[in-house]
């Protein structure tokens, strides 16, 4: 009669006999394609989870999963930042580096330095010149190259302006400069936006 022994092998009346072995065998290898099948399944779902999830909004991602999946974030995060009444400094802060060696460039000048950043860009700006903002992206573009990334973007800005009240709109393109800051960190330490001619349509203007 088959018994099963303390390890695990089948014995035929206390010795290990050929059906034993080849049933051992057949067990194992049945095991074997089993865990093969369920870790294939694992990587193909991670990889379905990473890809972000407006890839089909016509953005193009290239480089680390989980680098893209942060940096997308952030840019979201840059956008809600703007939007915010009023600006949200703090979650700005959260997006750029707050180094004296991040910089703007738009079509004002050049601001240089985290604080700057935020008293001129942030504060002397958006927040000071505007009302209902909001700040859209699309067709963002974002590859990441070692501990570095790039974002080129077109962005679109609509805004009641707090001097009269007037709506004012303007479109442009940009590119972000993100630096990987730690495990799954990435921060923002560079920004360069144009803007668009802006139409002959009654509020065309520029963004600041």
């Amino acid at each position: 009669m088959l018994k099963e022994g303390p390890a695990r092998f089948w014995f035929v009346d206390g010795r290990c006999g050929q059906p034993a072995a080849k049933s051992f065998a057949a067990r194992s290898l049945a095991w074997t394609l089993v865990l093969v099948a369920t870790a294939a399944a694992a990587v193909a779902a991670g990889q379905e989870q990473a890809k972000p999830a407006d890839a089909a909004a016509g953005n193009q991602m290239s480089g680390d999963a989980g680098a893209l999946v942060e940096i997308e974030h952030q840019i979201a995060n840059y956008v809600a930042a703007v939007n915010a009444e009023p600006v949200d400094l703090k979650l700005a802060s959260q997006v750029w580096s707050n180094s004296s060696d991040v910089s703007i460039f738009f079509p004002l000048g050049e601001v240089r330095g985290w604080e700057q950043v935020k008293r001129d860009f942030y504060e002397n700006i958006f927040e000071a010149m505007f009302s209902e903002r909001k700040l859209t992206m699309r067709d963002i573009h974002v590859h990441v190259y070692g501990d570095s990334a790039w974002v080129e973007l077109h962005w679109h800005f609509t805004a009641k302006t707090r001097k009269d009240g007037s709506i004012k709109n303007s479109d442009g393109v940009e590119t972000q400069i993100y630096r990987a800051a730690g495990p799954h960190k990435w921060l923002l330490v560079h920004v360069h936006y144009s803007v668009a001619i802006p139409s002959a349509s009654p509020g065309a203007t520029v963004k600041p």
